[in-house]
């Protein structure tokens, strides 16, 4: 199944919301950017990049977990965000980890999340001890029994996230002490129609099996052609607030630049 009728309406529910919100709220707190207000000598352009910034960051990777959330509505036992993955660390089953993520980095261990898995669940828990640090989930669901955890980050990550998001992966097996499904998530492929390549993956992940991008992700979680049916909401809510925001830009641009002349 794709997305419902009452997924579809919730989904645009919450955009539309976070919209009128930043409508309201906003006010430009930048008063001054006289480098890139003389190249591209345009107020109402400078205007729109900065609403959309402001927008972006507001609404982060936070809107990709609830929409997660309400995806998953119609067929897991239970979906959550930033779910507390809860459970203890021993000294060996974090040395296991580390010793995995050191062969991946050095190329001398093939990616293969089940392998991982299994070495992880290999290692002595006694003597754990609960660690902060990694306990969150940013997505969660329970569907036909079995449990899902994953980290949704942003599409273009620095050269240390990759390394770090397996290591949390490879945790959340070891506080759950069973074999639990690991995700690593990005919303979107920033190169397609291309596949996803980027330096800083540098072998760590196996994909699809513990890395999902884009339809990948989305069709797992509401299953098959839901990624097209969620751009299509996305495509409607913008279309519906397009005058709004228009005239948000030029509210804006009113409110002239200072260029320390």
């Amino acid at each position: 199944m794709a997305l419902s009728k009452k997924q579809a309406q919730k989904i645009k529910e919450l955009l539309s919301k976070k919209i009128e919100n930043k409508l309201s709220s906003y006010g430009r707190e930048t008063t001054s950017m006289p480098f890139l207000a003389r190249l591209i000598q345009d107020n109402e352009k400078i205007a729109a990049y900065s609403f959309i910034h402001s927008m972006a960051t507001t609404l982060g990777m936070s809107i990709y977990e609830d929409v997660s959330v309400i995806l998953a509505s119609e067929t897991a036992e239970e979906s959550f965000r930033n779910y507390g993955v809860g459970g203890a660390l021993s000294k060996e089953q974090k040395s296991v980890i580390s010793s995995i993520i050191a062969e991946l980095r050095n190329g001398k261990r093939t990616s293969n999340i089940e392998e991982e898995i299994k070495d992880v669940l290999q290692a002595s828990p006694e003597n754990g001890e609960f660690q902060k640090s990694g306990n969150i989930a940013d997505f969660y669901m329970k569907r036909d029994g079995q449990e899902y955890y994953f980290e949704i980050k942003t599409v273009k990550p620095n050269i240390d996230v990759f390394e770090k998001s397996k290591t949390k992966l490879l945790e959340w097996v070891a506080r759950r002490r069973m074999s639990v499904k690991v995700y690593l998530a990005f919303p979107y492929n920033p190169y397609h129609p291309k596949s996803y390549q980027r330096f800083t993956e540098v072998g760590m992940m196996d994909t699809p099996n513990d890395f999902l991008i884009g339809n990948e992700y989305w069709d797992f979680i509401g299953g098959k052609n839901t990624f097209p049916e969620l751009l299509q909401a996305f495509d409607e809510v913008g279309k519906e607030f397009k005058k709004q925001l228009e005239k948000k830009f030029k509210q804006i641009a009113e409110e002239k630049l200072s260029f320390y002349s």
